[in-house]
């Protein structure tokens, strides 16, 4: 090769690594507990990321309940796997709206991983269809979310449920203010959300904790009150929660959405059987089949030899290492952080 050529090449490689390094501390994080199958759900999502080619890594918070072989799994794909301690809500007679919610509220340990700036949440049954890395750049001080829908059976406690009541739809049936008061402040669903981390957050939020009694849907309406003044709402693309599809298609542009929540009952692909109500739309056998694609997708697998740095920590983002690899020197590798197990 010519010296100029050769000088080139090195000072597009130098750029990209600088790029690369100069890189916000943002992260892309979800949370798995347990040792059951949610861990496909959870794989999905890091290869989904990889597929749209995100420049930010994938942070799995984990109870030390996740075995061993589960974190390997999540590893393997350039996760970045950290332990947590559970966090449990006041003991109380509440009856979760879903059994497991309690398990929920651990979720709130993520906002003392302040080593991020920002940070995107993703429950493990969301996929990414598009890139939506601009969301980092939100304005700084506010927590953003997607509005939920209050017209499925789980909603069947809510005044809103009872009267027909929808923040999605509020003309339809609106609020009666002389029986019930003012209407309920605006409420997300958080099973996506974008926040800062910060340990005087964490702390706020433990204290509250301890003197809110838990209710129906446990930790989502808790962070709902806990952040009203400061929530936004951001456009239902970036939380296609799948109830939508037959409650207000009017809002939904199919072709538009960015990121898919698995949420309705049976909808879970890797357990789909098309059996429970609304399973067998085509819309909804789409969007499982857009899931099974990219899982089984093996050449979104993370191919990269393994090489810690740091006691750890990333010297280069996982899902960078695809776009960097062309560029860099080929000594240098990428791995997500160990198991804090």
């Amino acid at each position: 090769m010519a010296p100029e050529l050769v000088t080139a090449a090195a000072a597009v490689k130098a750029t990209d690594l600088a790029k690369t390094a100069a890189l916000p501390s943002r992260a892309y994080v979800t949370f798995l507990a347990g040792n059951g199958d949610y861990v496909k759900g959870v794989v999905g999502l890091a290869k989904g990321l990889r597929k749209v080619e995100t420049a930010y890594s994938l942070v799995v918070a984990v109870l030390p309940d996740v075995p061993v072989k589960h974190r390997r799994m999540l590893e393997e794909q350039g996760c970045i796997v950290r332990e947590i301690e559970p966090v449990y809500p006041p003991e109380n007679q509440t009856k979760f709206a879903m059994a497991y919610y309690v398990i929920n509220y651990s979720k709130l340990r993520i906002w003392e991983f302040v080593e991020y700036s920002k940070m995107i949440y993703l429950d493990g049954d969301i996929q990414v269809l598009e890139n939506i890395d601009h969301l980092f750049d939100l304005e700084d001080g506010y927590f953003y979310a997607v509005m939920d829908c209050f017209c499925e059976k789980t909603w069947s406690h809510t005044p809103q449920y009872q009267i027909g009541y929808c923040q999605q739809c509020p003309e339809k049936v609106t609020w009666w203010p002389a029986e019930m008061g003012p209407p309920p402040p605006l409420y997300f669903n958080a099973g996506m959300f974008v926040f800062e981390p910060s340990l005087a957050t964490y702390q706020s939020l433990l204290h509250t904790l301890k003197i809110t009694p838990p209710t129906s849907f446990a930790e989502q309406d808790f962070l709902n009150m806990f952040f009203k003044d400061v929530y936004k709402p951001i456009p239902n693309v970036y939380n296609l929660v799948l109830a939508m599809l037959w409650r207000h298609p009017e809002n939904v542009e199919l072709d538009q959405v960015k990121v898919v929540h698995y949420c309705a009952a049976g909808s879970k692909p890797w357990r789909y059987t098309g059996e429970e109500e609304n399973m067998q739309r085509e819309d909804i056998k789409m969007l499982v089949n857009k899931w099974w694609d990219i899982y089984n997708d093996h050449s979104l697998d993370l191919k990269l030899s393994p090489t810690q740095t740091n006691g750890g920590r990333l010297e280069l983002q996982p899902f960078v290492a695809a776009a960097v690899s062309e560029v860099a020197a080929p000594e240098v590798m990428y791995v997500a952080a160990p198991s804090a197990a």
